[in-house]
């Protein structure tokens, strides 16, 4: 199993010795990621070290089910079964924990839908996935929060940017990135003609505050008017904030909120989740070495899924998934393709693994 899961542990136990070091309880800013470094690592390391502990019972109990008392065969055998079977159960658990790397954990998560070709009729699909993803959410009981939103006249979104906070958020959404392609007959196409339009999906984990920070002298910040669809003006304060990071030239704007204080944390809070996002893509590209998944890379340009009304059909490309149930997935059971995707990586990381001893 191990080396990556043995790496975690062994953070662990020196997070463990951190918190009751002298030099890191004197320093409140250092302890407090310790500890949030420490929480995060928790539930897999614990996980683990139990998992390892079975491993060892189950070593001691098969040299009692070789030994010469049968007797003690006989309850050594009983007891192997028992222990296997829990070693079991305690590994799918592991390999569900690791699916989606150092992010897998994470409770909050950023959510991108962004029109693409097509028009109108790509910002309406836009506003379809939106409410997909929005009852999925609901279903789940995770808290959702409209970051930014960039509506048009007939009411579709050519942007709109999502927190969303919860149990599982990230391991569920994660594989949703990429590009997603809608073929059916627009509301507004009299001919009945079916047109293909497009839009792309983002889910980045969200940092805590601690993982990226961000000095006023680190961004500019511009203040601006908000404007609604047809270039109206909907506000007029100018609450609307644009942020330019220096060092990366990652641009965000939020428009959202009547409040310029309400929009600068809201723009602060996606600054910071893209800033963490291209960390991440870099440290990637170092690993030219790691395995690449086919679903995991997480390529906006990459066409993920198509969407095809007419036929009632929904083809993940990735992993060749067809199902003949959009209508029930667009009303946000997104459950039968996420659990695929899951099952597919879960499989990938058997690989990753290996198995354990007999």
């Amino acid at each position: 199993m191990a080396n990556p899961l043995e790496e975690k542990l062994k953070r662990f136990e020196e997070l463990e010795r951190l918190m009751l070091a002298p030099e890191v309880l004197a320093n409140p800013a250092r302890l407090t990621a310790v500890a949030r470094e420490h929480g995060t690592l928790a539930k897999l390391a614990t996980k683990y070290r139990q998992f390892k502990k079975l491993n060892a019972q189950i070593r001691e109990a098969r040299e009692m089910a070789d030994g010469d008392d049968p007797e003690l065969r006989d309850l050594a055998e009983a007891e192997l079964l028992q222990l296997k079977e829990e070693r079991e159960r305690y590994w799918n658990e592991l390999l569900d924990m690791t699916v989606g790397g150092e992010d897998a954990n994470r409770t909050h998560c950023i959510l991108e839908i962004r029109a693409g070709t097509g028009g109108e009729e790509a910002a309406l699909f836009a506003r379809d996935l939106y409410e997909m993803y929005r009852r999925y959410a609901e279903d789940h009981r995770w808290k959702i929060e409209i970051l930014d939103m960039n509506p048009t006249e007939l009411g579709g979104f050519k942007e709109i940017i999502l927190g969303i906070e919860g149990e599982g958020v990230y391991r569920q959404l994660q594989f949703e990135s990429g590009g997603h392609r809608v073929q059916r007959v627009p509301e507004t196409e009299a001919k009945g003609r079916v047109h293909t339009s497009a839009a792309t999906v983002a889910v980045m984990a969200e940092p805590e505050d601690v993982e990226i920070e961000l000095k006023p002298d680190d961004y500019r910040k511009d203040i601006f008017h908000a404007s609604g669809p047809g270039g109206q003006h909907v506000n007029k304060t100018a609450s609307a904030i644009r942020l330019t990071h220096y060092e990366t030239g990652i641009v965000v704007s939020c428009q959202d909120e009547k409040s310029q204080h309400k929009n600068l944390a809201k723009a602060l809070r996606v600054l910071k989740t893209r800033i963490y996002e291209k960390i991440r893509e870099e440290e990637h590209k170092k690993r030219s070495d790691e395995r690449k998944s086919k679903i995991g890379s997480g390529d906006r340009s990459q066409r993920i899924r198509t969407y095809n009304f007419p036929q009632n059909r929904l083809t993940d490309h990735r992993i060749g998934l067809d199902l003949y149930k959009l209508d029930s997935v667009m009303t946000g059971n997104l459950h039968p393709v996420i659990d695929a995707l899951l099952e597919y990586q879960r499989q990938e990381q058997r690989e990753t693994f290996g198995g354990f001893e007999g």
